[in-house]
């Protein structure tokens, strides 16, 4: 008797199991869908307010708060602290009109940055001389997602674009 009960709870169990594990799949299928249709609007969004040319180059990380870093402090140009967690990066100096000037205590710029067959919507609140040959500068949370080992140091062929306007959430673009 009593193994016929445990059988009976153990199929019961079973039972259970395998509809939580079908409801959470269609729940996760049904999240899957909606992220990427919000990806597919947000990357035509993006794609429509382009507002100048593409500048092409090399892209490098900084984080002002890492020993030996030779420039600048906690502070960016447009009066933001440096958050490493940000989606944000420095242009170069002489881009800075590019992208409307990046002042301080003004709202800071975006950019569309594509690289490695990635996309992402940048905050530019910040300028520097940067090394020669590179065009930007990302803080570290940008640079994971272009570079997520962060091994790479330098990322070639960065395409930069300036975005018209000033209410974008950075982040990645599907």
């Amino acid at each position: 008797m009593a193994s016929r009960l445990s059988a009976a709870v153990c199929g019961v169990a079973i039972a259970l199991s395998l509809a939580n594990v079908a409801k959470a799949t269609s729940e996760a299928s049904r999240f899957a869908k909606a992220t990427t249709e919000t990806d597919v609007d947000r990357s035509s969004d993006v794609d429509d307010a382009v507002a100048g040319p593409a500048i092409v180059g090399a892209a490098s990380t900084y984080n002002p708060f890492k020993p030996g870093w030779r420039e600048g402090g906690p502070n960016t140009a447009s009066g933001e602290r440096y958050d490493p967690s940000a989606w944000s990066a420095a242009i170069k100096t002489n881009l800075r009109n590019l992208f409307g000037g990046v002042k301080y205590r003004e709202p800071p710029k975006f950019a569309l940055v594509e690289a490695k067959g990635k996309k992402g919507v940048v905050k530019i609140n910040d300028v520097g001389p940067l090394t020669p040959g590179r065009i930007i500068d990302f803080n570290e949370r940008t640079m994971r997602h272009f570079d997520p080992s962060l091994r790479l140091g330098v990322i070639h062929g960065v395409r930069v674009t300036p975005l018209s306007g000033d209410d974008w959430t950075p982040g990645p673009v599907g």
